[in-house]
């Protein structure tokens, strides 16, 4: 069998390299160990999990590190000091990285890390040396953002063409146990692995003004509220993330809470990361109501009176997260609730989908 010189040519080129790559190192530790991993998929540098390959050297402070027998030839090199010698890269309550490290071409991403912006070409030749300088992922005081936002949600209610919007700044920080995104608070209790507890909270926008439509007369403007309550969050495995929370009325507007299952994925593409999620959602009879409800006072020939209890509803969405550079980045939220039987059959709901979302954008320290 005859194999033309064009198709031997794109075989080996096609061929992973192995080479020697050192990696110089400065702001080094002088003790401990040092973790050098390679990665040649965005998907796992996404979430620094299951690298194409490991390395575990003494640490020896501004040093050349060498790394023998690399394999890849678009790959981008992880460093992290194991100080406390478990054998993983520790997390804070949010997932992100508690013990120095360093990214190849020296990147230091402020949201999830793009694998483009930390690849680089592993050549033919025998050694290949990298400059790496390594730090604190959140430094001493966290990351702040500042930027504009806004929140929405469409109206499922009969003959209401309105939707309900609000712009809101987009205030971000990220710490070692706090985590803001313009409405949502999250703090973390215990937990730095795999599975993480911490408190959450959330402005949640009032549901309609009665002006919206002629079935919502009379019936009053809907509250804004604050939730608050406790979050858990488990990396079950291959980037998968579940989410289990209950949250209750604290300013006691609405009184009641609402819980929520969710299981999201992150898909890297380029600088932006899609999180598909899929989630199912609790609310008490108190907020089941005071959004879709008929009270006796308000109760008309056309609109009779109607009362809910607790209710369930699926959700399907994805999250977005594109970085226009190291400093700036945008964060979008976009979902589709399926609501239950229950709540259509209101005298005042006439749609069974309801679209919700967040928008921001934010400079980042």
């Amino acid at each position: 069998m005859k194999i033309s010189l064009a198709l031997l040519l794109t075989f080996i080129t096609l061929q992973p390299v192995v080479a020697e790559v050192t990696v110089r190192l400065t702001d080094a530790p002088d003790t401990g160990t040092l973790v050098f991993q390679v990665y040649d998929a965005a998907d796992t540098f996404r979430g620094f999990r299951d690298p194409a390959q490991s390395f575990t050297l003494p640490a020896s402070g501004d040093d050349d590190y060498f790394l023998a027998n690399v394999s890849g030839r678009n790959i981008a090199l992880l460093v992290y000091h194991d100080s406390n010698a478990n054998g993983r890269i520790d997390k804070n309550f949010i997932g992100i990285p508690r013990e120095p490290l360093a990214l190849s071409n020296n990147y230091r991403p402020k949201g999830p890390p793009s694998f483009s912006r930390a690849k680089f070409d592993v050549p033919e030749a025998a050694g290949h040396t990298v400059d790496m300088q390594m730090y604190q992922l959140l430094g001493e005081r966290g990351r702040f953002g500042v930027g504009i936002g806004g929140i929405g949600r469409s109206s499922p209610y009969l003959d209401s063409t309105q939707t309900a919007s609000q712009a809101i700044p987009a205030i971000t920080y990220v710490g070692e146990r706090l985590q803001w995104f313009g409405p949502a608070l999250r703090y973390g209790l215990k937990g730095s692995g795999r599975l993480r507890l911490g408190l959450a909270a959330e402005y949640r926008i009032a549901s309609y003004e009665e002006d919206d439509s002629n079935v919502l007369q009379g019936l009053g403007d809907r509250e804004s509220t604050l939730t608050a309550g406790l979050n858990v969050q488990y990396e079950i495995s291959n980037g998968f993330e579940l989410d289990l929370g209950y949250q209750h009325d604290v300013l006691d507007r609405i009184g009641g809470g609402l819980a929520n299952a969710r299981l999201s994925r992150g898909l890297p593409i380029g600088r932006i990361t899609f999180v598909p999620q899929i989630s199912v959602n609790w609310l008490s009879s108190e907020m089941s109501n005071h959004n879709f409800g008929v009270p006796a006072a308000a109760s008309r020939s056309n609109r009779p009176v109607y009362r809910l209890g607790n209710t369930t509803s699926f959700e399907l969405g994805v999250g977005t997260f594109i970085e226009l550079s190291e400093d700036w980045q945008v964060v979008l939220n976009i979902s589709a609730e399926r609501l239950s039987s229950e709540v259509t059959a209101s005298p005042i709901v006439g749609d069974r989908n309801l679209v919700k979302g967040f928008a921001m954008i934010a400079y980042v320290f």
